[in-house]
This record gives C-alpha cells, structure tokens and sequence, in this order.
C-alpha cells in the first residue's frame, strides 16, 4: 500500500470508529503528549469514546496540558477495536508487546521518527515532519475537526518542544506556518512558556549540577560525554523523568559536534540520549544498539553495567566522528 493511501485509510478508520484507545511513549515528553491529548480531544468532538494511555507518569511541566489528568497507566480493558500510536516508533516504545494487542484490534500508527518500524495495519509516517504534531494537525484538519485553544496549546507545546523553539534543522517554513495556523486560536503563550521553560524542580537543576560536574570533553573537543548514576538521582532527590533534556547542555560547548547523557536506571540497564549539532548522524550509532530517532537526537538502552557501556557507545561515536572527519 502506497503511503497516500495509508494515511487515507487511517483517517477513515478514525472516522468509523466509535471508541479509540491511543498510546504515546515511555519517558513521555511535549511532542508525544501533546500530540496524543490534540487528537484525543479532536475524537471526542466527534462523538467518539477515546482512552489516553501512557506507561511512566508526566514530567510535571506538561500537566498544565489540557486533558492530561486523563492519561492513565493502565492498559484500557476491554481493549478497543480501534489503536493509535502516536510518536512510537514500534509497540516497544509504549512498553507493550504484540502479545498485548487483541488480534482483533486494528492498529494505526502516526510518528515522524526515521527509524519508525511501520508496525501498525496503517501507518502515517512523515520523517520530514518537525514534530508528529505536524501530522497530528493535518489528521485533525482532515477529519474536519475545529481546532479550540485546548487542542491548540497540546499541538503548539508539541511542536515548541519537539523543535527545540524552532531551533532544530528539522524546523521547516512548513513548521512556522502550522504554528501560525495555532497561534491563530489565541494562544496564551505566556503561561504556556511559563510552564515548560521557567518552572524546575530543584531536583532537576540538582541533577543538572550532577551531569555537568563530571562533563567529560573528548576527541578532540568533538564529544561530550555525561553521565548520571543511581546514587545521583538518590542523591538529588530526583526522578528518572527528571533526566529529560539534560543532555542539551552539553551540546552548547564550543567545538562539540555531539554530546551522550549515559543514565543509570538498573545495575546493567543504563538508558542513553544522543544529540547532534551539525552534521554526525545519531540515529545511525543508536541503530547499532537496537535503538534510533532522528539524525540530530536519538537514543538506546545498553544492557550492560555503566563502565562497559560508556565505553561502548564512546567508541562508537568515535567511530563514527572519524568517518565524518576522513570525509
């Protein structure tokens, strides 16, 4: 099936559908939230019956989101026939298997990620799209829904976020104007930026202090490498959901082309985010791991006590800044 007849045949599943079970990633963050509580909120208009679903619980700077009290971390039971993932690269991103899916139900899925599997029975998957916000948007636009200022603020902190305020390369003229189209509704971006940009816990600005205090700069100025263990989360007083985004500043270091943030969530599971400024593609290193994203952000889990994997994904990126260099 071509991709322009996927995304129909997903929109007419929506269409049809009286209840719908969507589900966004672990470590959930703007972009899969945003986008999942837009939709959801799109869906009801319809009339339809809609469940949020998410594994971990929210960072505390997207509970201001509209609809984000309804998110649950129980599977919907009786599960729907009608599934859609959104921002999920496969079924493991949200947590689950394919034994947990009734063979019954139909899965749609709707992600902008490079490495996105095309799991669902229909995928609408757009790696040039800034954010899934994007696609979530045309999906509403499509499906005939009004946009209110309650699914304007899920998709405008969806894209601000996934864009990294519009800083990102996968920022497009595209992106500026979706984002007009949701400034339209009369945004109060105030508080929005209020809430996502200016409000820490001091957990996590104890976290940061962690992180940067052991910043290890290698290959030449090229690599910057962070790490946070079990005892600093303890330590800090501080949630694993905490860590989301510390990996960004290293990545202001003058000269370093790409930054690792290796974090301790077991004694041989360590999680890993990788960013790139300018040119290193990361989803590539993360690929060899089993896991992936976007050239310029990504991420895996290495199943490996800390000192093994640090020096895993540290020669890998070597590796991969050699080739770069030689070419």
């Amino acid at each position: 099936m071509n991709e322009s007849s996927s995304k129909k045949e997903l929109i007419e599943v929506l269409r049809k559908a009286p209840t719908v079970a969507l589900f966004s990633h672990v470590s959930p963050d703007g972009d899969c939230v945003g986008s999942m509580l837009a939709i959801g909120l799109a869906l009801e208009k319809m009339g339809k019956e809609v469940h949020f679903y998410n594994p971990d619980p929210l960072p505390s700077y997207l509970t201001f989101l509209p609809g984000s009290s309804r998110i649950s971390q129980d599977l919907p039971n009786p599960q729907p026939e009608t599934l859609l993932f959104v921002d999920c690269t496969d079924f493991q991103r949200a947590n689950l298997s394919l034994s947990e899916i009734s063979p019954e139900s139909m899965v749609l899925n709707l992600d902008h990620h490079i490495s996105n599997q095309f799991f669902g029975q229909f995928n609408w998957v757009d790696a040039q799209a800034s954010a899934s916000a994007e696609i979530a948007l045309s999906l509403i636009n499509q499906l005939g829904v009004e946009i209110d200022g309650d699914i304007a603020t899920n998709l405008y902190v969806a894209i601000v976020t996934d864009t990294g305020c519009f800083r990102y390369s996968s920022t497009t003229a595209q992106t500026h104007r979706l984002t007009a189209e949701l400034l339209d509704r009369g945004l109060d971006l105030s508080r929005i930026h209020h809430n996502i940009f200016d409000q820490k816990p001091l957990a996590q600005i104890k976290l940061l202090q962690c992180a940067l205090s052991g910043l290890e700069i290698r290959s030449d100025g090229q690599l910057g490498v962070m790490i946070l263990s079990l005892e600093d989360f303890r330590k800090c007083g501080a949630e694993q959901e905490l860590s989301e985004g510390l990996v960004n500043y290293a990545q202001s270091v003058e000269g370093v082309e790409v930054v690792v943030l290796l974090k301790e969530v077991g004694s041989r599971e360590i999680k890993v985010g990788l960013r790139s400024n300018l040119w290193l593609n990361v989803n590539e290193i993360a690929a060899k791991f089993g896991g992936g994203g976007h050239k310029r952000a990504a991420g895996c889990t290495l199943q490996f006590p800390m000192a093994e994997a640090k020096q895993n994904i540290i020669t890998a990126i070597e590796e991969a800044l050699k080739i770069g260099r030689d070419h």
